[in-house]
């Protein structure tokens, strides 16, 4: 029943519910579910499609693709496994319908658990009012006990040097999605895991790829070691880096961009069919209501939130990208967790920030977490290294895939491990042993004991912690 909202005239209370959520990506699907396991009547306020970037422009289509790339390549390579796979022909339009399919599953899947869980879906552009309100269109939704902001981030271009996205030979990771074929060259700026996973995919399909850093080498939040074995492996397939560079101007044409670059005191043009924009994400948090309700920013222009995730206001909780760094779909979706069950009165283990698993899903791919080597030194840590090359791996040799190792990073007394990074065939699945072992602060010794199977990938973790310690077995 419509009940008078007295501060707007002419507006209507819609509906009332104990926690309203503003997003439905893997921040705030995530909250509403778990708000509605632990009994608290929960709305999700969505514009768009449920699961939001991730699951629709984002992580899981391009997983898809780059699981097509992995089979191109794997094509390539065939004939050493004994498959003659000549004449074998890539079409991008069908590797990107494929992605779409797998996208909109993903999609469904989320308003199915939003039925399951009696979530109601409110469609429409959410707006926050003063006293835990939610304004959509001419209603208002009331939250009795909070009001969740989850509305993510959004890719952004460089207009300061004439590259403003224009949907065709500038480009983001949104159209690169969609476009039914290839361009015949591409140039992408911004070496980070969506730059790098980009240059793989078009890589694979044909394309000649130009990868454009400002910082001194790729994925620079990464060991350096990492980003050194990613940066050999790239230009082994013929995918041009330039890193330490800065784009100082753009000539976009109808059919072609050209670049001017700086880097290492030299001037040279990179000259592209297209221009893909990876250079970093802005958050959304222009026109919800944000001022209005009090709620302040950081300098960076993310959301001020307390160690509970509670903003300046009372009653309004952030997650996800608008709640900061790290910029994470696994990230947000354990703040979500968290907010809830704060939220339902439960005091849940706290997030460890250093611990949270950071991956590329490139080829070969890159995962990491806790410090890097050049973070020990800094800290003036005693530390010592322990690595392994899965060239040393049986199971990599089995099946071809010996690119890449796995570091892991001790505290020279205790053995605590204080980061690890693996650069390899399934590094992504890998790293959640270290995240399990480094949550629960077991030791290089400890995951020794763990018996790894034979032969697996999994077994050069333990080598490296033994290599830690000087016993490393198969090297």
């Amino acid at each position: 029943m419509l009940r008078p909202y007295p501060n707007e005239p002419g507006s209507f209370v819609a509906n009332q519910f104990d926690v309203i959520v503003l997003g439905g990506g893997p921040a705030g699907y995530v909250c509403a579910i778990r708000c509605a396991q632990l009994g608290l009547t929960t709305a999700v306020v969505e514009q768009d499609k449920l699961g939001g970037v991730c699951v629709n422009i984002g992580c899981i289509p391009t997983k898809a693709l780059l699981h097509s790339a992995y089979i191109a390549g794997l094509l390539k390579e065939s004939k050493d496994f004994g498959v003659d796979a000549s004449g074998v022909k890539t079409d991008y339009g069908i590797a990107m319908k494929r992605s779409r399919r797998v996208s909109d599953q993903n999609s469904k899947g989320v308003e199915f658990l939003m039925k399951k869980h009696k979530i109601t879906v409110v469609k429409g552009t959410g707006v926050l009012q003063p006293g835990r309100k939610v304004k959509v269109g001419s209603d208002v939704h009331e939250a009795k006990k909070a009001v969740v902001i989850a509305t993510g981030s959004r890719v952004k271009g460089i207009p300061q040097i004439g590259l403003e996205i224009n949907k065709t030979t500038v480009i983001s990771s949104d159209e690169a999605l969609v476009m039914e074929r290839v361009p015949e060259s591409l140039a992408i700026i911004g070496a980070g895991a969506v730059g790098m996973e980009f240059a793989d995919i078009f890589n694979a399909f044909g394309v000649k790829v130009t990868v454009i850093e400002a910082l001194p080498r790729i994925l620079p939040l990464e060991d350096a070691e990492s980003s050194d074995t990613l940066n050999k492996s790239y230009r082994k397939r013929g995918i041009e880096v330039i890193a330490g560079a800065k784009v100082t101007k753009a000539n976009v044409g109808k059919d072609k961009v050209t670049l001017d670059v700086e880097t290492a005191g030299e001037k040279k043009q990179v000259a592209a069919a297209a221009v893909l924009m990876a250079a970093g994400r802005a958050v959304n948090t222009e026109n919800i209501g944000l001022k209005e309700c009090g709620i302040q920013l950081t300098d960076r222009g993310f959301i001020k939130v307390d160690k509970n995730l509670q903003t300046s206001t009372p009653g309004y909780y952030a997650i996800g990208d608008v709640a900061g760094p790290p910029m994470l779909a696994h990230k947000g979706s354990r703040e979500g967790v968290i907010v809830a069950e704060i939220v339902a009165g439960q005091k849940p283990h706290p997030i460890k920030y250093d611990n949270v698993p950071s991956v590329t899903y490139c080829h070969p791919e890159v995962a990491s977490i806790g410090l890097t080597e050049d973070q020990c030194k800094e800290k003036k840590l005693d530390y010592v290294a322990g690595k392994f090359p899965f060239s040393a791996n049986g199971r990599a040799r089995g099946t071809g895939e010996t690119e890449g190792f796995v570091k892991i990073l001790r505290d020279k007394k205790y053995g605590e491990i204080l980061g690890a990074h693996i650069v390899g065939a399934h590094a992504s699945e890998m790293i959640h042993e270290l995240a399990v072992a480094r949550e629960n602060e077991y030791t290089v010794e400890e995951v020794d004991l763990a018996i790894h199977a034979h032969p697996t990938m999994s077994e050069a973790i333990g080598e490296a912690a033994l290599d830690s310690l000087g016993r490393v077995l198969n090297i």
